[in-house]
């Protein structure tokens, strides 16, 4: 019996790991993925996050009257992983946390920009104590 209860743990466990990934598939959408050996940089990603993201989520990661705070539970690697900001780069977010309205395509922005910003945001998140 204790073999059975492991095959389907480890079962439930890979379906659990792979439903995000067949939602975006089943969508259409491509996962943006950054070039092959890039090491996200915090302070590089502050900068761009500074040129491309501040304006609506807030110089501090703490939102605005545009934009949800970064800095919150819901943002937290466990809720949202580091994929979820590359596919929101990528194809925008319609409304679903929050009352600011959908998120636009940035095209203009890089999945290496995104791995720089995802990781400054995951440096602010570990420091406000979010993991």
């Amino acid at each position: 019996m204790g073999k059975v209860r492991r095959r389907l743990r480890v079962a439930g466990l890979i379906a659990a790991f792979s439903l995000p990934s067949l939602s975006v598939q089943a969508q259409g959408w491509q996962v943006p993925k950054p070039s092959p050996g890039l090491m996200p940089n915090p302070a590089v990603g502050k900068k761009l996050f500074g040129t491309h993201c501040a304006s609506c989520h807030g110089v501090a990661l703490q939102g605005s009257d545009k934009g949800p705070p970064l800095l919150h539970r819901i943002y937290e690697p466990s809720h949202h992983a580091d994929i979820a900001f590359q596919l929101a780069v990528k194809n925008g977010v319609r409304a679903h946390h929050w009352q600011f309205g959908d998120m636009a395509p940035l095209p203009q922005v890089t999945p290496d920009d995104v791995a720089h910003i995802t990781a400054y945001v995951r440096a602010e998140q570990k420091k406000a104590g979010i993991r």
